[in-house]
This record gives structure tokens, C-alpha cells and sequence, in this order.
């Protein structure tokens, strides 16, 4: 009899233990998903392919005197970027730049 409680036992150590650990990390990291799924659909979505100015709502006279306005084929960041290659602070956190589609390679 104490043969099969010993060996109930370390059965239990064993397998018992890593297996509810494992539960508990998956239950956890279901929880984390969710959370971070549900943070992404707060975030402000930005339409593809329309210029910063008409997802700002930038005024007629603004266009006019922006430089990414004028330059349409530059997505406006790059415009506005330095000549060391440094980006403006503003272009940053905005959600433009932001939101934009990475670049992908060839």
C-alpha cells in the first residue's frame, strides 16, 4: 500500500505539476491576447493609400503650403525627414506614420 501511494505521488510530481503550470501560462497568455487584441482595435485606424492631408483634415491653405502636398509620390514623412535622415518629432507620433504598412523588400 505504500508502494502505490509513493508511486501516486511522484506520478502526481511528475506529470501533475508541469501540466498545471503549463495550463496556467496558457490561461494567462489568453488573457494577454485578448488584452492586446482588444488595445489594437482601440487604436485610430488610418485609411491606405489616402495622403496625410485628407486623413488630418489639413485647411486649403495649409496644402497649399506643405511641401508633402506637393510631393505626392513621397509618403509625407519622408518628406518632412532631414538630410542626416533624422525624422521630425511630430512625424513620430503621428498616426499617419504610425499606422503606415512596413516596407517590404523584394
Amino acid at each position: 500500500m505504500d508502494i502505490a501511494i509513493t508511486f501516486l505521488l511522484g506520478l502526481l510530481l511528475r506529470l501533475g505539476i508541469p501540466i498545471a503550470v503549463t495550463a496556467l501560462l496558457l490561461v494567462l497568455l489568453h488573457r494577454l491576447d485578448k488584452r492586446w487584441q482588444k488595445e489594437a482595435l482601440a487604436l485610430p485606424v488610418v485609411p491606405a493609400g489616402k495622403p496625410c492631408w485628407e486623413i488630418k483634415g489639413c485647411p486649403e491653405q495649409q496644402k497649399k503650403d506643405c511641401p508633402a502636398a506637393q510631393q505626392t509620390g513621397k509618403p509625407c514623412w519622408q518628406v518632412f525627414r532631414a538630410k542626416d535622415g533624422v525624422m521630425k518629432e511630430a512625424c513620430l507620433g503621428c498616426d499617419v506614420f504610425r499606422q503606415a504598412p512596413l516596407p517590404v523588400r523584394a
